[in-house]
Formats: structure tokens, sequence, C-alpha cells
């Protein structure tokens, strides 16, 4: 009996010892599951067995997509999370080794992987890895290396760029009297280079004109009084006794205490100086002409300009020193300038070439250029001389073609505008409007695209009717069905007018479809300009014998006679009150004049003050 109670004692113990462990065991499961370092178990053949909350964090996967995988999947190098399984089979331990994860996301995490083995009567259980992110550590040490790399890069061009410019370095430490000088500062002062420097020597090289200020009080080195910076001009004589001109350029930096230390540059301006004057000389020299005399360096940079092209361009000098030739060139004879210079720096000459050049405000001049080049004592080219002629007068027939392309450009502004305004329009309605606001926005863009081209046509056509080659080829066509075309592009335009067409369907007629299209709108666009207030326009046609008769009637404000006899002129318009709004450049009848006699026939007009008017004129009928 004592026995059995004794060992009912002990079994009571076990189970309470029991009971401690698996206590033990739920906190460290607990805790190794809440822990903040990502932890996971994978079998022999890399499958993920478990992973706490933070390795799930860490990677963006749910528990079901992540456990039951395979850790390769999740490797940018396949080979090292290999290498990692061989170590921890072979009972080592993995301390910090480095990888790439590739998470949900598609973002790489780069991370340190500890893990030891769990191994069993000799076999290989499970590990247990330990996931350390270091991505932002790798990314900052990334950074810095890039930095530090640009930082070198940028220094050896910053050298390289010193060295280009045959510019001397120096730095002079007025407390110790540490001084260093550039080889090429060296070269450009006359001393040796691998001299020592002392102060006496260093100060009366680079300051023989400040000398003594700067030796007496080390510090007085600005002669515009600008506290911290330095640029002074000063004659020297070089150790061989040469004289030379240099530009001396620095900066002070205060210290906490006693004198400061200044850093700065030391350049050769002998030649530029001496080029300076030579400038000055030669605009003396021409400042007298009436033509306008332009010096430029081989890039188009101008260096010379005299008087008479402040007046021709309407620039000071002040204004074009130093800025490029291209301020003067329009853009359409950039290309024309750039083959000119290209010219001129292989040592070619240009005699009485005619061009196109800009004023200050914005006017074109025509102009007769003689360019030559400018060269120095050994023959090499070094700058570029224009002279440069007006010669508006001699090209004003030129002159009022360019007027007229102003115009043009001034008018297509607004049709441009619109046409923008009405797309955004369009656009937003198509998005939200089920009704067919949309649709009639678009024919409004439609028809207004078209005006522009018009306006383009009819410039071509005035340039090939003035160089008599307007081409025009006959065919033959639907008249009617062409007026119906032209009328319904014009609806679309006016809400103010009601358009019809009178007697138009099934005449064929014999002529170019395209010049007569273009006849037929500029009539159609001049009767609703003269219309302002609206109304009612015409196009009626009358078969007669061998030829049909196109009328377009309005209502409008018609035309006086004595503006009549002028309207069918090349720019003609009509100077009135109540015409000064009308927009137009005073072609369009003129084209329809000139279009209809390539065709054999003429324009005619009936018309009075008040009371509308009727164009008319006769095409070819094919019966």
């Amino acid at each position: 009996m004592k026995n059995a109670h004794s060992l009912k004692s002990e079994i009571e113990k076990l189970r309470a010892e029991n009971n401690r462990w698996k206590e033990k065991v739920t906190e460290l499961s607990d805790s190794l599951e809440k822990a903040t370092l990502p932890i996971h178990w994978i079998d022999d053949n890399g499958i993920i067995l478990w992973a706490n909350a933070a390795e799930l964090d860490l990677m963006g996967y749910s528990k079901e997509e992540y456990i039951g995988s395979s850790i390769l999947d999740y490797y940018g190098d396949k080979n090292r999370i290999l290498d990692i399984l061989v170590s921890l089979k072979s009972s080592e331990t993995v301390k910090d080794y480095p990888a790439d994860l590739k998470c949900k996301d598609g973002s790489i995490k780069h991370v340190l992987i500890s893990a030891n083995g769990v191994i069993k009567d000799g076999q290989f259980i499970h590990s247990c890895c330990f996931t350390r992110d270091v991505t932002a550590s790798v990314r900052e040490e990334r950074s810095r290396n890039t930095l530090l790399q640009q930082l070198e890069e940028n220094e050896t061009k910053l050298r390289l760029a010193i060295e280009a410019t045959k510019m001397g370095t120096w730095y002079w430490d007025a407390n110790s009297n540490d001084i260093y000088l550039s080889d090429e500062g060296r070269k450009i002062l006359g001393l040796e280079i691998n001299a020592v420097i002392d102060e006496t020597t260093f100060l009366s090289q680079l300051f023989p004109n400040d000398y003594k200020s700067l030796k007496k009080n080390k510090i007085e080195l600005s002669e515009d009084g600008k506290e911290g910076y330095f640029d002074s001009t000063q004659n020297i004589h070089k150790q061989d006794g040469s004289p030379r001109i240099v530009r001396v350029q620095g900066s002070i930096h205060p210290v906490e205490a006693g004198f400061p230390r200044v850093i700065g540059t030391v350049l050769d301006v002998t030649e530029m100086v001496a080029a300076h004057e030579n400038d000055e000389l030669l605009v003396a020299i021409i400042r007298s002409s009436n033509d306008a005399i332009v010096g430029k360096t081989l890039n188009g940079t101008i260096n010379s300009w005299n008087e008479a092209a402040e007046r021709i361009f309407g620039f000071s000098a002040q204004e074009m020193i130093g800025t490029s030739i291209y301020a003067i060139v329009p853009d359409d004879k950039k290309e024309e300038e750039a083959a000119i210079l290209a010219t001129l720096r292989s040592g070619g000459r240009m005699e009485f070439f005619e061009t196109k050049r800009l004023t200050k405000s914005g006017r074109l001049i025509d102009v007769s250029l003689t360019i030559s080049p400018i060269k120095d004592m050994d023959g090499n080219i070094i700058g570029i001389s224009k002279i440069a002629r007006d010669i508006t007068e001699k090209k004003q027939e030129e002159k009022r073609k360019h007027d007229f392309v102003t115009m043009v450009s001034h008018e297509i502004k607004t049709p441009l505008t619109s046409i923008l305004l009405y797309t955004q329009v369009l656009l937003k309605g198509f998005k939200n409007d089920e009704n067919n606001k949309a649709w009639n926005i678009g024919l409004k863009i439609e028809a207004l695209a078209k005006k522009i081209i018009l306006m383009v046509q009819d410039y071509l056509s005035l340039s090939k009717i003035e160089e008599g080659k307007i081409d025009i080829r006959k065919e033959e066509l639907d008249l009617g069905k062409l007026v119906y075309e032209v009328v319904e592009d014009t609806k679309v335009v006016t809400t103010k007018h009601t358009i019809t067409i009178e007697s138009c369907e099934g005449l064929k007629v014999l002529a170019d479809p395209s010049k007569l299209e273009q006849v037929l709108v500029n009539l159609l666009s001049n009767a609703i300009k003269y219309s302002p207030a609206g109304g009612s326009i015409t196009i009626e046609c009358k078969p007669n014998a061998e030829m049909v008769t196109v009328s377009v009637i309005d209502q409008g404000i018609g035309i006086r006679s004595e503006d009549q006899k002028k309207l069918f002129k090349k720019f003609a318009r009509i100077d009135r009150a109540n015409t000064h709004t009308i927009s137009g450049f005073g072609i369009g009848l003129y084209l329809v004049a000139e279009i209809l006699k390539s065709h054999g026939s003429s324009i005619h007009l009936e018309s009075k003050e008040g009371h509308g008017s009727r164009f008319y004129f006769d095409i070819e009928q094919i019966t």
C-alpha cells in the first residue's frame, strides 16, 4: 500500500513537471511567433516548414502562400541558399551570410542569414534560419559609394577643366605663410617648377602692384572693397624680363584667430587684352560707315557692332557684343547662317549674299552681306568680319510678302486657340455626355482645321500665281456634289446664317476640283464675314448654253461702287467703320479672280451698300 502511494506521488510530480515543460514550450513557440526578428525553418530539400509573423511581413506573403513553398523561389542567387543547405547538413553554423530576397511586391530585400541545423540520430530534421534585413544600410552604402565616385569624377573633371583653361591655382595661409602654386601658375609667373617659393617671391610676382600693402597688412587684398573676394589685373615681369598681364582672382577664408587663408587663380590675359585693344581700334575705324559692320568669333559670338548696325538693326552695341549672331537671324535662316560660318571657318569668303535678318522690333529686313575671315599674323583664322547693307527698299515687293506671312501667323492664332478649346471640351464630352454635343464639337474642330488649311492654301496659291506657276488640271466633276460638300463644311462654323442651294444638283462641269472648291469656299467665307448680322446666303446654279453661272448671294453690308473697282486686287481691303473688326488678308477675292482667269472665266459683282452682294462666275458645262 505504501509503495502504491509513493508511486502515485511520483506520477503526480512527473505530470506537474510535464505541464511545466509544455507551458515553457508554448511560451517559447509564442515568443518565436511574435519575435521581431524574421525566422523560418526549412527541411533538407529547402521546403519552408514554418515561418513567424516577422518573416511573413518581410516577404509580404500570407502563411498559406509561403509555408510549403521552396526557399529557392525567393533567392536572387539560388547558389547561395544551396551553399547554406550544404553547410547546415554538415552541422556547420551559418552566420551573417549575405543574400538578396525577392518579395511578393517585386522588391528586393538585402539580408544577412544566420542559421543552424537540427540533427537527430545523424539525420537532418530542419534548419532554424534567422533573417536580418539590412536593405537600408546596403542602399546607404551604395549611395555613399556612388557619391564618392561622382566626387572623384567631378574632381577629375575640375582638374582637367582648369588645365584646359591654362589657369594657375594657388593657396596662401597668411598666418603660417604656407604657400602652394600649381605648375601652370609657376609657368605664368615665370617661376621654376620645383623651386621653393617664399612669401616675398610669391607676393611680389603675383601682386607686384599691391606688394607693399599686402606685405604690411596681409589681408588687404580686395581692390573693390568687397570683403572675402578680390579680382585684379596685374602688370608683371617674368623672371626672364618679359612683360605680361595677368588676372588674379581669389577668395578670403577667415579663421578663428590670426590671419586668413586665401585661395585663388591666376590667368595670363596678355593676348586677350591686346585683342580687346585691337577690337577697340577696329570699332573706332569703322564707326563712321553707313553699312553695318559686325565682327564675330568663329562660333558666331559678336565682338564688335558699329553705329550703322545699331541704326539698321535697332540693337545697341552693349546689347549685342558678347551675344550670338543668331539673335538677328530668323529661325528659317539659322541653317543658312551655320553654313556661312562653316564656309568662313574654312577660309572662304562671301560677297553680296542676299538674305533676311531680324531687327530688335521683330521686323524682317532684306540685307546684302559681304563676309570675310579675319586672320592673325600667322595666317590663322581668328574671327569673321561681316558688312551688312540694308536693301529693303530694293526688295520692297519681297517685304510685302513677308508682311503677308506675318498676318497669316497672326490670324492662325485664333482658330488654333479655338481648336484647342473645342478639343478639351470634346474630350470631356466623350467621357460624360451621351448626346450629340461631342459630335458637334468634333465637326467644329474639323471646320476650323479646314479654315487653317485654306489660309495656307491661299498663301501657296498666291505664291504660285506670282511666279506664274499655277497648275490647273481640269476634269469632269459633279458641281452639285461639290457645292453641297462646301456648304455642309461651312454650316458648322456659323449659327447665324442660313445657307441654301438652288438648282445645282445633277450639273456636270469641266474644272480643276480643288481650285473650284477654293473659289467656292472663299466666296462663301466672304459672304459670311460681310454678313455679320447673319441672314440668308444662297448658292445658285443656272445652266445656259455651254456654261453654268454660279452665284453666291448674301444679305450683308454690301459694297460701295468706289470700293468694287479695287476689290479683286491683291491685298485689297474695304476701309469702313463697320469692317475694322472683320479679319482677312485681302487676297481671297484676288485668288478667286486669278483661279477663274486660269479657267478662262472671270468673277463679277453686283452689290449695293446696305443691301447685300452677289458674286458670280461662269464655268464650262458638260452636257
